[in-house]
């Protein structure tokens, strides 16, 4: 994606592990590791998509049961894990349930 190009307004579901790297090239991406049993995961839901509405960056949804290795090419041990990426290098890491302020707080401290 090009810095002209706006970010989606809803999170973006990663459906082939090859190109998650191309996802997290460009800008400032929110990786978003969860589970569809997790219940953190169900209950950060509404946060995350609403980073994806309101902020520039880019949000990606891993399911880690359907992405075991790419979860664990990057050290995910529990979920959430949220990582934010900036042009393609990884910048920060949360883990556990966070809130919509931490999430767009982590994304602002990349975006400037």
């Amino acid at each position: 994606m090009s810095s002209t190009e706006a970010a989606p307004g809803e999170p973006i579901q990663l459906t082939d592990a090859d190109a998650f790297d191309e996802h997290v090239a460009d800008g400032v991406v929110l990786v978003d590791f969860y589970a569809d049993w997790c219940g953190p995961c169900q209950m950060m839901e509404p946060a995350v998509e609403a980073v994806a509405e309101d902020t520039d960056a880019t949000v990606l949804k891993v399911d880690v049961d359907v992405h075991q290795a790419l979860a664990g090419e990057y050290g995910v041990q529990g979920i959430p894990t949220l990582l934010v990426f900036s042009d393609g290098e990884l910048a920060e890491r949360m883990v556990g349930a966070q809130s919509e302020r931490a999430l767009a707080d982590a994304i602002g401290e990349h975006t400037a």
